[in-house]
């Protein structure tokens, strides 16, 4: 029973596709981030009534400041994250592929059906030119008499 999870485990794509979750729950995390940050106050700020009072060019009016250092934080969590999951997970199981695949040959690619027939009209041509050869080798003997 342990070695069937360990076969699931170690086959490539449940990896790939658990890296892919925790990066796109990590670049969910950046992007919301990002529209806090940088959207929301500039969406606030052209939505500026002609008196003054929904917001100003300076870009900080009523708490609608550009919060970029959050921002910044989002982008290095997720690089960080980025980086753990590429040195602590992907690497290792590539590496380990590589070692439980060192041994191996591998599979020779099947041959296409255009291949087949290019094949087997070069082989009738052989067969072909071969008698053909051997008829005239005979003429030139013949007349070389």
């Amino acid at each position: 029973m342990l070695n069937g999870f360990k076969n699931f485990v170690m086959r490539g794509n449940v990896v790939d596709l658990a890296v892919g979750v925790v990066i796109g729950a990590a670049f969910t995390s950046l992007v919301t981030q990002f529209t806090k940050s940088f959207l929301e106050p500039l969406i606030n700020l052209v939505g500026a009534k002609p008196d003054g009072a929904g917001g100003a060019f300076d870009l900080v009016h009523k708490g609608n400041a550009v919060a970029w250092g959050a921002f910044v934080n989002a982008l290095i969590t997720f690089v960080l994250t980025a980086a753990v999951l590429y040195f602590l997970v992907v690497l290792p199981m590539n590496k380990l592929a590589e070692r439980r695949n060192k041994g191996k040959e591998p599979e020779p690619a099947p041959v296409t059906e255009d291949i087949r027939l290019l094949t087997e009209i070069r082989d009738a041509l052989v067969a072909a030119r071969v008698p053909a050869q051997a008829v005239h080798k005979e003429n030139d003997h013949a007349n070389d008499r």
